[in-house]
């Protein structure tokens, strides 16, 4: 792994991190990790492999990726208090996160250094996965697809929690 892909790799994970603390839910809250993901799509997504088996990998981790992302954003805490909103990420929220981003980067460091390039490449043959790239792909588009679901998910959760209209209190009894 490159210092760039450990750098773009610390920095998503620090996103969460700071959410572990409860703070004020506003733009940067969406674009830092939008941001992010944008300059990894346009640094590793050159083409998108399709022979023998690649879209079957791709489409397995992309939809991995998507229900890390939905279910992190759902155990995010958004509340509403004087007029703002707060979001703080829960401990779920934090594990899911950190799984999928560290699945990624385990992988990678395990085929480059800890042995697993033999490993892989027999998996591949035998499973029709037809170059690096797809795998490349896959696991790009995994984390890609977990940040934008989990941005996204708390984006229409936080909608939601800002239109709700408080109830109105109980009328006095005489």
């Amino acid at each position: 792994m490159t210092a760039t892909e450990w750098i773009t790799d610390i920095a998503l994970v620090l996103i969460v991190f700071r959410q572990l603390r409860e703070g004020r839910l506003d733009h940067r809250t969406f674009l830092l990790p939008l941001a992010i993901v944008a300059f990894v799509g346009y640094s590793y997504l050159d083409s998108v492999p399709t022979a023998g088996n690649d879209l079957v990998l791709i489409g397995a981790l992309t939809a991995v990726g998507a229900a890390l992302g939905i279910a992190g954003g759902i155990h995010t805490r958004i509340r509403a208090l004087d007029g703002d909103l707060l979001i703080k990420a829960g401990a779920v929220s934090a594990v899911l996160w950190i799984a999928g981003m560290g699945a990624r980067m385990g992988f990678q460091t395990w085929v480059e250094h800890g042995g697993g390039a033999d490993d892989v490449a027999r998996f591949s043959l035998a499973h029709h996965i037809t170059s690096q790239q797809a795998w490349v792909t896959a696991f790009v588009l995994m984390a890609l697809t977990e940040v934008v679901t989990r941005v996204a998910t708390i984006y229409v959760r936080s909608r939601a929690v800002r239109t709700a209209r408080p109830l109105p209190a109980p009328a006095p009894t005489v």
